[in-house]
């Protein structure tokens, strides 16, 4: 899908990220700090060893500078990754995951690894999810048509992966069973007035 910038209707994975940045994550503060106040919102006040909820940027940033730990979310351990690796190899469906979950756990398992049991076993099991869901959605073009193609469940980044594919071929068939219903019309017009 390596399409020229001006035909891309998706956004760069960092702008992807970016966005995703701004899901809420549990931390444990290191150190007191009183509330923080950004133009988005206000945080804090951070009460070592009291957990608050603030942005994955926040989060990160303060991670980076030995100013707390991170909550790991539910859904990023070995147990319920594998559920969701047995759905997708065994439903039609997608299995139902975080719309970020893509972003968000290469985001904390880069900056916090030391934060999350089993770092390393979640980020294989999470490649392999990819993978099936990436192969799943190939699958799901067969069936592609002009008026519908349905895929749910599917996280921001996929969707965004797929779209500039997507966008070309439907309208491309759209205008290939426009030039075929205009050519029906002619040819029964044809026939009917000879």
């Amino acid at each position: 899908m390596a399409l020229p910038r001006a035909y891309q209707a998706s956004f760069t994975p960092s702008e992807v990220e970016f966005i995703a940045s701004d899901e809420k994550i549990k931390i444990i503060p290191k150190t007191k700090l009183p509330r923080l106040q950004f133009i988005q919102g206000t945080y804090g006040p951070f009460l070592p060893p009291l957990a608050t909820e603030v942005p994955i940027w926040l989060a990160l940033l303060m991670k980076k500078n030995n100013k707390c730990s991170i909550i790991c979310p539910d859904w990023l351990n070995i147990d319920f990754l594998k559920k969701r690796q047995e759905e997708e190899e065994k439903e039609q469906e997608f299995s139902n995951l975080p719309f970020h979950y893509m972003e968000l756990s290469q985001m904390l398992l880069d900056a916090a690894p030391d934060d999350i049991p089993n770092a390393e076993q979640i980020h294989k099991i999470l490649q392999d999810l990819q993978e099936t869901r990436e192969a799943k959605a190939r699958e799901g073009f067969k069936a592609l048509d002009d008026k519908w193609l349905g895929m749910n469940n599917l996280s921001f980044m996929e969707i965004n992966k797929i779209r500039p594919f997507f966008s070309l071929a439907f309208n491309e068939m759209r205008k290939l069973n426009l030039a075929d219903k205009n050519q029906s019309e002619e040819d029964l017009q044809n026939h009917t007035f000879h």
